[in-house]
Formats: structure tokens, C-alpha cells, sequence
């Protein structure tokens, strides 16, 4: 069964390999090597990565207390980080998580939720009812990434 629960900071190192895991074996689908390796560098602050994650304050997913995905809800619909860890990838972590982030939203009042996301991750958040706004591109650490702004009104 799958357990979602609030983030804590003993958490951050966990998902920093969750995050690195699925940038550079899942996305590397939608996106070459040198691209993956910007995004998700193999040298990381901790304490840069700590404070990122305790201001994105995420909701993380168990199965039988292994930390198999994390999101988050920001005030204004935001859904910043959306990760599902490699090796579980299909088997409805991804759904649950997204189920809670409309849950926690519909209680804070939020009516549009929106997410700039990977080309790998777009099939999945169409499956969930998003609709595609623009392709949008960043530079990361010299590459070039393209990503997808999706967005989901309620």
C-alpha cells in the first residue's frame, strides 16, 4: 500500500537520490546525456538541497516505509517537484500522489494547478487531465532543456 506523509528534513538526502536516480535513468528517455548530467549534476550542496526542500515542504510516498516518490503543492497551484522513484515507476505511485495534491488543494481552496514538466513526464500529466500551454526552455548549467507548461483548472 502506498503511504503518503508529510516531508521531513531527514528526508532531503533520500530524495536527492530519488531525484538524481529518475532524472538520469527515466528521463534520459526524452533527453541526451549531457542534458541529464546538467540537471541532475553528480556533485550536490546539501544544505542548498535541504533548503530547497524545506521550502517546497513535499509530500512523500511509501511502500512499506521505502521512499518511492515525493511532490509538492504550492499556495498559488504550483506543483514544483514531481518525482516517482525509477524502480517504481507505473504502479500508481504517481496517481496517489497526484490524488493527494488535489485533495490538499481542494482544502486550501486552489481551482488551478500547473506544473512546468519534462518531456517524459508530459503523457503522464495529460493522463491526469492537465492540458498542454507552451514549451518553454532553460538553460541548466550550459544545456539547453525544452519542458512543457501544463496546467489543470478544477
Amino acid at each position: 500500500m502506498i503511504v503518503i506523509r508529510d516531508y521531513t528534513e531527514s528526508d532531503a538526502d533520500v530524495l536527492w537520490v530519488l531525484f538524481f536516480n529518475t532524472i538520469r535513468k527515466i528521463n534520459r528517455r526524452d533527453y541526451s546525456q549531457s542534458e541529464v548530467e546538467a540537471w541532475a549534476c553528480d556533485s550536490m550542496d546539501s544544505e542548498t538541497w535541504i533548503k530547497r526542500m524545506n521550502g517546497l515542504s513535499p509530500f512523500v510516498a511509501e511502500i512499506d516505509g521505502v521512499v518511492v516518490g515525493y511532490t509538492d503543492l504550492q499556495s498559488d497551484g504550483l506543483i514544483d517537484h514531481f518525482f516517482c522513484h525509477h524502480e517504481f515507476q507505473g504502479k500508481g505511485v504517481g496517481r496517489v500522489l497526484m490524488n493527494h495534491v488535489f485533495e490538499v488543494g481542494e482544502s486550501r481552496g486552489i481551482h488551478r494547478y500547473y506544473s512546468e514538466v519534462s518531456i517524459t513526464a508530459r503523457p503522464f500529466y495529460e493522463h491526469l487531465g492537465f492540458r498542454f500551454v507552451k514549451e518553454k526552455v532553460a538553460e541548466v548549467r550550459g544545456q539547453t532543456l525544452k519542458y512543457n507548461l501544463m496546467e489543470k483548472i478544477i
